[in-house]
This record gives C-alpha cells, sequence and structure tokens, in this order.
C-alpha cells in the first residue's frame, strides 16, 4: 500500500521479495571502473553535494556514447549541471565531449568540438537530422535546449533557436528522442519537460507535506509543483523543424511530471511508438496512428501503473526482447520503496508486468535511475543492468530515522533464459559494487572487443568508465552498424533480428533511452555458442524488411538499406 507520510514523490511500502535459490552458474562478465586511467576525471556539478535545497539539484544528468568522428570508436559526451548560486568568480562547468583515442584512453575535446557550454543540462539524444552521414546531438535544459549539428570536421555548430528546437526559454526539458514518426526518411524530435521550476515561488525544504521524507525536511517535489508537458517537432528538412505538439494530439497529455522518453516499434506494425516514463503520474504509451497523430494508451495497455494500479515514481527506460518471444518488452526504473517494472509484451497492445515473477524484485531499497537490457556475459540471453541513487543527501546525515544511503552499488540480473532473472551483482567486479549516487548511464562497446561497457553519471563526481571483462571464448558475438538511404539515416527505429544457435535475438535502435542518456548506435548482439549467423533480418523504419547474406560472426557488420549484403568493417581498438 502507499505510504502514508508526506512526501513529494509516489512509491510503495515495498518488502524485497523472497529470493531464488543461487543457480549455480558461473558469471564471466567483470565490470572495472577504469574511468580515472581513461582521463575521465572532470566531475559533474548538480547543485550542492550535501545538501539539497530545490528539486533541480536532485536529478542529475544522462551521458552519450556516440562516434561523432566516424572513425569507428565510441565517444563520450556528458552533460553537466549548474548551481542556482554561481561560481563566485570561478569559470562554470560545461559539458564534456571525449574523443576515444584508443588503447582506453580518451582526449577532452570539448573546446576544440565547439561544445563547451555552462548551464543546467540534462539530457542528451543522437542522431542524424540532416541524413549528411554524421551524427547530431540534442541536448535539453532548464532554459533553451541545444542542437548541435555535427559539421563533419570535428566541430559542431550549435543550432536551437534557427532550427525551431530551443523550446521555450525558461522551461525545464528533461529527456528527448529523435524519431522519424511520419515516415518519411527525415528524424522528427520528441522533448519531454519535468515540471515548471521557478526558485522563487517554489517552497524550501520542510515547508509543506510534499517537502519531507520519512519525517526529515528535504526539498519540495515534485507533487505540489506545476506539471510538465511533452513537445513534437517534425523536421521538415533543411534544418528546419515546426512543432506540431497540438495536431499530433501530444498537446492533449496534462498533468505529468516526464522524465526519459523511447521510441519504439512496440506493435510489430511497422510505425514507430512512443513511451515516456513519468515520475510520481502515470507513465505514457502513445501509440502511432499512422496519420500523423498519437493515442495514449498507457492504461489500457497495462505500462503507466504499477500492477496494483499505484502510480510510480518512473525514472528510465530499457527496451528487449528478454524472452525471446519476437516482441519488444519494457523495463522501467523507480524510486525507493518500489520495484521496477518489468512488462513483458503479450501483444495487441497487451503488457503484463511479471517483475516479481522475473525475480526482480528484490532490492527495492534503492532509488533507480539508468538501466539497460543487454546482454552482458555473450551468451545469446538480454541481462539487466541498473544504476542508483538516492536524491536527498541529508539521509547520510540522519541514519536515525533512515536506513537508507545517498551513494549505492549498481545492480546486475543474469537471465537465466526461462523467464526469470538472478541477481548476480556480487560476481559482476569491482565496479558494481562501487557506491556512488548515480543517474544516467550509456551503454555501448568503447574498445570493440565484443562486449558491452557502461559510461556512467556520479553526483558531484567524475563519471564511473565501467569496462567489461570478458574472459576469451565466453561466447560468439556480432555487432550492427545501420545505415539508412530510403529510411533516416541513422536508421532509428529500425529493428534488427538474429537467428543462430538455435537462438532468435531481437534489438532495435533507440535514439534515447535508459535514465536521459544514449546508448551505442551499433546493436549488440551475443550469440552464445553460435559459430554462425543463419539468417539476418532488419526492418527498416520505413516499415520495409530486409534479409542480409555474408554476415559472420566475433566482428562489427555494415548494413545498408537496400544492399542486401552484410560488410564486415574495421574494428579500431
Amino acid at each position: 500500500m502507499t505510504v502514508a507520510w508526506g512526501q513529494g514523490v509516489s512509491t510503495q511500502n515495498a518488502a524485497a521479495a523472497p529470493r531464488s535459490s543461487d543457480s549455480g552458474r558461473p558469471f564471466v562478465a567483470s565490470f572495472s571502473n577504469i574511468a580515472s586511467e581513461s582521463g575521465l576525471t572532470k566531475r559533474f556539478t548538480s547543485g550542492h553535494e550535501t545538501s539539497k535545497r530545490f528539486i533541480i539539484e536532485a536529478n542529475g544528468s544522462g551521458v552519450a556514447m556516440v562516434d561523432y568522428d566516424n572513425d569507428g570508436r565510441l565517444d563520450l559526451f556528458m552533460v553537466n549541471g549548474s548551481r542556482l548560486d554561481g561560481f563566485k568568480g570561478v569559470a562554470a562547468p560545461t559539458n564534456h565531449l571525449f574523443r576515444n583515442s584508443g588503447g582506453k584512453l580518451f582526449e577532452d575535446v570539448t573546446k576544440k568540438a565547439g561544445l563547451e557550454q555552462a548551464g543546467w543540462g540534462n539530457g542528451v539524444a543522437a542522431g542524424d537530422i540532416d541524413n549528411d552521414g554524421w551524427t547530431d546531438l540534442y541536448v535539453t535544459y532548464w532554459g533553451p535546449n541545444l542542437l548541435y549539428r555535427n559539421r563533419g570536421d570535428g566541430t559542431f555548430e550549435e543550432i536551437g533557436v534557427k532550427s525551431g528546437t530551443a523550446g521555450p526559454a525558461r522551461e525545464w526539458s528533461s529527456g528527448a528522442t529523435f524519431i522519424d514518426y511520419d515516415r518519411d526518411g527525415r528524424l522528427d524530435l520528441l522533448v519531454t519537460s519535468y515540471l515548471e521550476f521557478d526558485p522563487a515561488t517554489t517552497p524550501l525544504p520542510g515547508k509543506s507535506p510534499n517537502c519531507e521524507w520519512k519525517g526529515m525536511p528535504v526539498l519540495c517535489g515534485p507533487r505540489g509543483l506545476p506539471y510538465g508537458r511533452v513537445r513534437l517537432y517534425h523536421n521538415l528538412g533543411n534544418l528546419q523543424f515546426e512543432e506540431v505538439t497540438a495536431r499530433s494530439g501530444i498537446g492533449g497529455l496534462k498533468g505529468i511530471y516526464a522524465f526519459t522518453p523511447i521510441a519504439a516499434d512496440l506493435n510489430g506494425d511497422g510505425w514507430t511508438d512512443l513511451y515516456i516514463a513519468c515520475d510520481t503520474t502515470p507513465s505514457i504509451l502513445l501509440r502511432n496512428n499512422q496519420d500523423g497523430t498519437f493515442t495514449d494508451i498507457g492504461a489500457e495497455a497495462g505500462v503507466a501503473f504499477s500492477e496494483h494500479g499505484f502510480e510510480q515514481a518512473g525514472m528510465g527506460v530499457g527496451v528487449g526482447d528478454f524472452d525471446q518471444d519476437g516482441r519488444l518488452d519494457l523495463i522501467k526504473t523507480n524510486f525507493s520503496g518500489d520495484y521496477p517494472n518489468l512488462y513483458r509484451n503479450s501483444g495487441d497492445w497487451v503488457f503484463e508486468d511479471v517483475v516479481i515473477r522475473a525475480g526482480l524484485a528484490v532490492n527495492p531499497q534503492y532509488v533507480a535511475w539508468g538501466i539497460g537490457m543487454a546482454d552482458l556475459d555473450n551468451d545469446g540471453l538480454s541481462d539487466i543492468l541498473q544504476v542508483n541513487g538516492h536524491v536527498y543527501p541529508e539521509i547520510d546525515t540522519a541514519s536515525a530515522r533512515s536506513q537508507e544511503s545517498y551513494r549505492n552499488p549498481r545492480l546486475v540480473y543474469r537471465n537465466l533464459g526461462d523467464g526469470r532473472f538472478e541477481d548476480v551483482s556480487s560476481k559482476a567486479g569491482p565496479g558494481i559494487a562501487e557506491r556512488q549516487s548515480s543517474r544516467g548511464a550509456a551503454f555501448g562497446d568503447i574498445d570493440n572487443d565484443g562486449d558491452i561497457d557502461v559510461l556512467v553519471m556520479n553526483m558531484g563526481e567524475a563519471p564511473s568508465l565501467l569496462r567489461n571483462d570478458l574472459p576469451p571464448g565466453s561466447g560468439h558475438w556480432v555487432q550492427v552498424r545501420l545505415e539508412g538511404t530510403r529510411s533516416n539515416r541513422s536508421a532509428i527505429g529500425a529493428i534488427v533480428t538474429i537467428e543462430s544457435g538455435g537462438r532468435r535475438e531481437m534489438r532495435t535502435l533507440l535514439s534515447q533511452s535508459s535514465y536521459i542518456s544514449q546508448n551505442d548506435l551499433r546493436l549488440h548482439f551475443g550469440l552464445g555458442k553460435g559459430d554462425r549467423i543463419d539468417r539476418l533480418r532488419v526492418t527498416w523504419p520505413n516499415g520495409q524488411t530486409e534479409d542480409f547474406r555474408g554476415a559472420v560472426v566475433d566482428t562489427i557488420l555494415h548494413l545498408v538499406e537496400g544492399s542486401g549484403e552484410a560488410r564486415r568493417q574495421s574494428s579500431k581498438r
């Protein structure tokens, strides 16, 4: 049941579900934090570190893994925040772009690239908005948002206002995702805003029932503060966008605190839909009506509330086919005292929350943020990695009243292949055991060695770069880089299905996911013992399906729409 004390977030007094006995299977993925030795020492700023007066100081920011210079190696982009009272003569912190130099080294090229922007940044999404072959970046802010067009020479041009995507001057935008919702071959843009924030009118900690946590005075919100909204921009070409929020039907969404949106074809009809994790209000599932409009069917589909019908404090979203039935499932993170949601897609717009049955209800003590559904050990099954961190640093000085802590370890759940997961966090390496108050997380292969690594945003600290050290022979793999020709060039919204070794794996190419973060635009498949690919099929964002010949394992493949041939791509390390 819902807790009775005054508070500004939606949560349940959920106890940890019983754990199943250990399967006894070895878990070979092991994560080490190599951020410091890789040159990633810049700290994230988000208000004051030991106390938070306002909610804008608590939510943190996203991160991205993106190959901005097309050299075949993943670079890292990190969104930074600010402080309401300034920096007293010291230069304000900025976002950071680190170029992958190979050999686990990264070079800070922020200034050279033209990305040295201070301000209260939040989320990041990536996609090729003008189909010129270079990945562009959209960064959300409390204030005007920024659209960075990649010039292709290592630098970016900011065109937010000029393109019509900057948004209102004082809106607090949180998430964003590129999506070709009308299948015209150009990437459109959806932007979520969390709430209307004004420090002049927002109560201080403890000043109302929505400003307490278990009897402690804490920052106020989101409950009790003015709601956010969602905006949709249609790409007109020539770097121009038109806001179509009202005529798309999205303008009818009211009473929401919106965080992370994901754009994926959730019913397999060839048209990209939208799911939005919302904090303390019902989450949203926008069905694409194939005519330029959307309808929210979240409640009917079973993904707006918990399995018991309660509102939840949703933060991040992961997408994947965890049970290999050919349908995309969803996992959503929530506040402490609550379980995540594992929404199993049963088809025909019916989702079932199977979190307890799946064994994922064993750690409700953490505030959960970034999450990914990825094959971490290359056994051919999608595992789950989740990062955590409380929003109230004050709880560390109030241990008599709270058993929670501000800094938390990460969690790893291994897919057992029968619809269940087991918590293998204690077996997953020192990078998982580290305690931080984390927010955004991005998933991708930073060293092109065939396994999934993770970049993590830590409040008030440097990032964590969790390198996955799979031992040789752990399992075969393949990574797929898609290039649209008739579809948008980034191929965002495409679905790839691979059959190998008697298994069928399915992944979709997302813009934003996790918690307001951007994963590698290459799709990674673990193949286990499968040493050949029997079928590789792509459903492109325009709805057309294409099979590719010549696919081999243990390499990166480049698939160009209409070519029918899978080409090996050289992989620099």
